[in-house]
């Protein structure tokens, strides 16, 4: 492995619980926007709620993808503690 690889994967393994966390917030915030943006409309037909669906899901797609970045952080990890094979 290269010093760069090498570089990326502690900085990957490092940032792990910050990819938890804002994979945790995303969801929260979507959950959130998704629930005041239903009220809204609950509440007043003619409130446009398309153009901010696509907002909420658009934060949940950032927080799916935070998620899968702490799971490859959690597998580098692991490979990352192995001993190199002989070759």
């Amino acid at each position: 492995m290269t010093e760069s690889e090498r570089g990326f994967v502690e900085r990957a393994i490092r940032r792990r619980g910050l990819f938890l966390t804002l994979s945790i917030a995303g969801l929260a915030i979507a959950g959130s926007l998704g629930a005041y943006y239903a009220y809204r409309r609950a509440t007043d037909p003619s409130f446009p709620i398309g153009p901010r669906m696509v907002i909420v899901l658009l934060i949940l797609l950032n927080a799916r993808q935070n998620l899968r970045q702490f799971r490859y952080s959690r597998v580098l990890e692991e490979l990352s503690r192995r001993p190199d094979p002989v070759s």
